[in-house]
């Protein structure tokens, strides 16, 4: 696999990183090696999993790992959860590959004990990065379990979250873990605008906050609604049982 820091390493360490570019340089070297690494890409709901897909299937054999216990309420998290697991379907049945989906446990608990200290904090501020390293640092524990070759994250693609911090963060994770991390900035190359191309295409629910309760209260979300109109989209469904074709099995159990 190649190793990102060594690419880091020949730049110039003055100059802000193009992420961007140096994913491109990565699978450029996947494709004259005539390889296609396993990539566990965490996502944190079907939108920014849009293009991140899309881009991502050219060069390798995904699984989406859905790791979000910021999202709260849980009506909205169970709406985004299941609203990946169809986009994942559909996406696989228009395109003709297998992207597969891990779902990791609910538990908001964890999430509170970790952002503890910086519920004041503004969104974009450490609470942000903190919460990136929870998630990323996750993703990464479940590359190694699972054999993948690389973890990523499609939380580069929103305008409203900085690459360079969500980057830096995957990189020191990175280096506690026995996997490779993807760095990314899928934002670039109209990769935000194709995201909402996607959400059309595929009729795809956009929510209106990242996800967590500290930020929508400074953006005065109405939970009240949030709930009620989670509850009645989700009446009726069920994405274990209307999705089991996407579910990522290891050793021929479900994980």
């Amino acid at each position: 696999m190649i190793d990102l820091e060594e690419i880091l390493s020949k730049m110039n360490p003055n100059q802000k990183i193009n992420y961007d570019r140096v994913m491109q340089q990565m699978a450029k070297r996947w494709m004259q090696e005539e390889t296609r690494p396993r990539i566990l890409v965490h996502v944190c709901c079907a939108p920014c999993s849009t293009y991140t897909l899309e881009y991502l299937t050219q060069y390798a054999d995904l699984t989406v790992y859905f790791a979000n216990s910021n999202i709260h309420p849980k009506e909205e998290y169970y709406r985004r959860a299941y609203v990946v697991q169809k986009f994942v379907s559909d996406f696989n049945e228009k395109t003709g590959n297998n992207v597969q989906f891990i779902e990791a446990p609910y538990d908001p608990s964890e999430y509170f004990q970790k952002v503890h200290g910086f519920e004041e904090e503004p969104e974009g501020g450490e609470r942000c990065r903190v919460c990136f390293d929870y998630r990323l640092d996750k993703a990464a524990k479940m590359a190694v379990e699972l054999g993948f070759d690389y973890f990523a994250s499609a939380l580069t693609i929103s305008p409203h979250k900085s690459s360079q911090v969500i980057n830096s963060v995957g990189i020191e994770v990175q280096k506690v873990y026995a996997t490779k991390y993807l760095p990314s900035d899928f934002k670039k190359n109209n990769g935000y605008r194709r995201s909402v191309e996607m959400c059309e295409e595929y009729d795809i629910y956009r929510q209106c906050y990242c996800g967590c309760v500290f930020a929508a209260k400074m953006q005065g979300v109405d939970f009240t609604q949030i709930k009620k109109e989670a509850k009645a989209f989700m009446v009726g469904k069920d994405g274990e049982k209307e999705f089991p074709h996407i579910r990522f099995t290891f050793e021929g159990k479900e994980i």
